[in-house]
């Protein structure tokens, strides 16, 4: 793995993450607990954001700050790759491409997450799954590294626990599937990690587990090159 600059730091300076289309915090959660300075930006207000959040355009905030941050993260809105969506017959942007466009010319590390409906349009994905961090779910997400950082997909554990269907109570024995309309609010933020948000930040979150993996595996990457 290579940096186009080197983010060594002053002692005591955690190195700064940059969060893109934060909503409310789980990708920023999990690169916090790995040891970074969160930023988070989204074009909506954030009042559950736990981290530091700008309100402004992902996209041109990055173009315009981003060779600030020794990382940076970015989640593209997924509705436009979501069964769900496809179903009520509703429409949204697909800001992958220019999303990775704008990482690129930043000359920073960076990765791209979204659904599995976004597989075709992401480049060489890493898969992470619950089952990978010991969280009683599932929920699937795919990550394209850039910028010279480079992420090993893990083994993924064989799925043995039914799943609840989509959006229902989830019996004892199940794990839930925490999208839409769904109940157990309570429940969903203690299996994903995220006593803070509500139903609308948990439909969409990423777990930190997620991200503090990523999150771990750069710095590792790092202290390795220091080393060299």
């Amino acid at each position: 793995m290579t940096h186009p600059t080197d983010i060594r730091r002053a002692r005591g300076q955690r190195p700064r993450l940059l969060d893109l289309f934060c909503c409310q915090g789980g990708a920023a959660k999990g690169y916090a607990d790995a040891g970074f300075d969160v930023t988070g930006v989204d074009i909506a207000p954030q009042p559950r954001y736990p981290y530091r959040f700008v309100q402004a355009d992902a996209i041109a905030y990055v173009l315009e700050h981003g060779q600030g941050f020794d990382f940076i993260h970015a989640s593209p809105p997924c509705q436009h790759d979501t069964d769900c969506q496809r179903i009520r017959g509703n429409t949204h942007p697909d800001l992958i491409a220019p999303t990775r466009t704008a990482l690129e010319a930043t000359g920073r590390p960076w990765i791209i997450e979204n659904v599995g409906g976004a597989v075709p349009k992401l480049r060489g994905p890493v898969m992470l799954c619950g089952t990978m961090f010991g969280l009683a779910n599932y929920r699937h997400r795919y990550f394209e590294t850039g910028g010279g950082f480079r992420l090993d997909q893990p083994g993924h554990p064989q799925h043995l626990v039914p799943q609840a269907k989509m959006g229902r109570p989830v019996p004892p024995g199940y794990y839930g599937q925490f999208v839409g309309n769904f109940s157990g609010v309570d429940h969903a933020r203690q299996v994903l990690g995220v006593p803070w948000m509500n139903r609308d930040g948990i439909r969409e979150c990423i777990p930190p587990a997620y991200t503090e993996h990523i999150g771990a595996a750069f710095l590792a990457s790092c202290s390795l090159e220091a080393a060299a």
